[in-house]
Order: C-alpha cells, then sequence, then structure tokens
C-alpha cells in the first residue's frame, strides 16, 4: 500500500471524470463511477488512461474513478449503489463478500495470478518454504495469510509451527533483519525491498510453485446492474480493456497521467509497478483468452482454500460470483495485447 502522504492528491481526482465534458453532451452520456481499491498508482492506470483518451466517453459513459483508501470497502460501496463498478481486493474478497449475503458480481479479474509473494534473505536460514519452521514471518491477515497458511501445509509444516504476525507499512523490519520473512506485492514492496537490500540477496517464495494461487484485483458490480444494465457492463469493460491496451503499449504516456493526477509518487517506482502490472495481468488464461479473463479452475481452487480455512462458511456458488459471460462478449482477439 501506498505512502499515506498521497492521500490527498488521491481523493483530489475523485472529480477528473467529469473533466473534458460539455453540457450538451454530458446529456447524451450514462453516469457511472468506479471505485478503485487503493489511492491512484499505476496499477490502476488502465484505467485512468481510458478515461483520459476519452474511451469510456466512446462507449457512453460519463465514468467517474474514485479512489480507494483506508477503511473504504469497494465491496460495500457497489453493493449499495454508492458505486456502479468497483476494483474490489480478489478473489477472496468476493467470496467473503457472497458470504455475508452482499449482492456483488465479479465480472473481470486483472490479476490472474497471486500478485505478492514470500520474502527471506539469501544469506539467511530460510531457504525453502519448509524452513519457515520456527521462524517469524509477516503477513497480511487480508487473504496473503490464509495462502501462506496453504503453501505451509502444502510443504508439510503446521502454521501453527511458524510465528505469523500482522505486517506493517514499513519493509524496515524485514530490511533490519527483525523478520526472517515478509510479504511483498509484486509490484510496490518488492520494490521498495530490491532497493534497499538488492534483488540478488533475496529468495522469493512464489505461491503458485507450491499449487497455490489467488486471482487478485476483481473487476464487480451489483447484481442490479448485472441484470438490468448489461450493454453497460460490456461498454465498460470494453473501454476499460482498450485503455489497459494504450497503457501497456505507451508506458510512459500512463506514467504521465498518473503522475498528474498524484505528483508526489516516485516516478520509478510507478513504471516498475506498471510493468509488474502488465506480467499480472497478462499471465495465465489472459494470455490466450485477453484482459480480464475469469479462470473457473484457479478461482475455484481459491474458492475451496478459502473454505477449508474457514474464512467462509461454505465454498460459494461460482456460477452467481462470477459471471464470464459479459467479458467473454468481446472477442478474445479484441482483448489481447
Amino acid at each position: 500500500m501506498f505512502r499515506r502522504r498521497t492521500l490527498f492528491a488521491a481523493f483530489a481526482a475523485a472529480a477528473f471524470g467529469l473533466q473534458g465534458l460539455s453540457p450538451a453532451s454530458a446529456q447524451d452520456l450514462v453516469n457511472a463511477s468506479l471505485r478503485l481499491k487503493w489511492l491512484t498508482q499505476a496499477q490502476f492506470a488502465g484505467f485512468y488512461v481510458a478515461l483520459e483518451k476519452g474511451y469510456y466517453k466512446e462507449e457512453g459513459i460519463n465514468l467517474t474513478i474514485n479512489p480507494g483508501g483506508p477503511n473504504l470497502l469497494t465491496e460495500n460501496l457497489v453493493a449499495t449503489g454508492a458505486d456502479t463498478f468497483g476494483l474490489s481486493g480478489g478473489t477472496d474478497s468476493v467470496f467473503a463478500a457472497r458470504d455475508k449475503g452482499l449482492p456483488i458480481v465479479c465480472i473481470g479479474v486483472a490479476h490472474q495470478v497471486t500478485p505478492f509473494v514470500f520474502v527471506s534473505h539469501k544469506d539467511g536460514a530460510v531457504q525453502s518454504v519448509a524452513d519457515f519452521k520456527g521462524k517469524t514471518a509477516t503477513t497480511w491477515f487480508t487473504g496473503a495469510n490464509h495462502v501462506l497458511s496453504a503453501m505451509l501445509s502444502k510443504a508439510g509444516t503446521s502454521p501453527s509451527d511458524v510465528d505469523i504476525q500482522p505486517q506493517q507499512v514499513s519493509v524496515t523490519p524485514f530490511v533490519d533483519k527483525q523478520v526472517d520473512i515478509v510479504t511483498a506485492t509484486r509490484y510496490n514492496e518488492l520494490y521498495v525491498i530490491n532497493e534497499r537490500v538488492g534483488k540478488d540477496n533475496l529468495n522469493l517464495f512464489v505461491p503458485e510453485d507450491s499449487g497455490v494461487s489467488f486471482p487478485r484485483d476483481t473487476l464487480i458490480v451489483s447484481e442490479q446492474t448485472a441484470a438490468e444494465k448489461p450493454e453497460l457492463v460490456t461498454k465498460f469493460l470494453r473501454a476499460s480493456v482498450k485503455g489497459w491496451q494504450e497503457a501497456f503499449a505507451n508506458e510512459a504516456e500512463a506514467i504521465d497521467i498518473i503522475m498528474k493526477i498524484s505528483p508526489t509518487l516516485n516516478r520509478a517506482q510507478q513504471e516498475f509497478m506498471l510493468k509488474e502490472v502488465k506480467t499480472l495481468m497478462t499471465a495465465g488464461k489472459a494470455s490466450t483468452d485477453g484482459l480480464f479473463s475469469i479462470d473457473k479452475d484457479a478461482v475455484g481452487s481459491a474458492n475451496n482454500l478459502l473454505a477449508e480455512y474457514g474464512v467462509i462458511s461454505k465454498p460459494v456458488d461460482l456460477d452467481a460470483a462470477f459471471n464470464a459471460g459479459f467479458i467473454e462478449s468481446i472477442p478474445a482477439e479484441e482483448r489481447r495485447l
């Protein structure tokens, strides 16, 4: 998660979607909003590029992008109709929301594989997942902890044999070797750790290497929107795909757009972030079927994992929680890079 000092700049971007509309043209467009999962940064570049380039307007949508932030739950805002679309935490967030009875539906998955890894010092005692036993690990108790538990179980180690602690915003405790293993998103914390420790001095433990996968950054709508405004959903997805294709084709310009909204961000880190996000968004099924594909096998595996660990009361109905029909109505060749 990004520095809190960007909070003011990011929330100032909430009005970004209103730029460039004359009163006459505004009357011809359908108003809609997209709630992000966090503050403005390159993780969301494609949406801002689509807005800047007018792709949503071309689809007849007057879109406002609302940044997320501390204590803002995208699932709740979409379920109540406060926002039309949302980029939620991930498959785990969708399952948890459905388990609580929130009427939300996933219409696309951005990150096709788990976006975070577990990191240890190469000169330390942790050289494999089995070595986590008896060591101290920090992680986020918002889904990453369950991925860690699953990885440990598959390695024959009980999670109770590892001192798992809540992770701070700063990675300094890991850098200073006060903890043995730290959790890092590929596009954010890993950049900071690489800069401070050195990429060659680290071991990375990838969930997929242990047979665990949690696709994340899920696009959601309310059940009502999905049922009553299917054309709006498809048009939003088409414009968003186009924005991401443009962002990856012209990365420097995409970062310019992000920096214009949040000028206090570190440009080098944003450049790193966009490249890592591209890797996440084009992995797995997206490599053949295009951006925002929904891999029911990967989603189903995460569903079963959460039920096994008691995060949700029982596996949710995948067909009710994940509707691939909207994104698949856009031909795969139009969604590939």
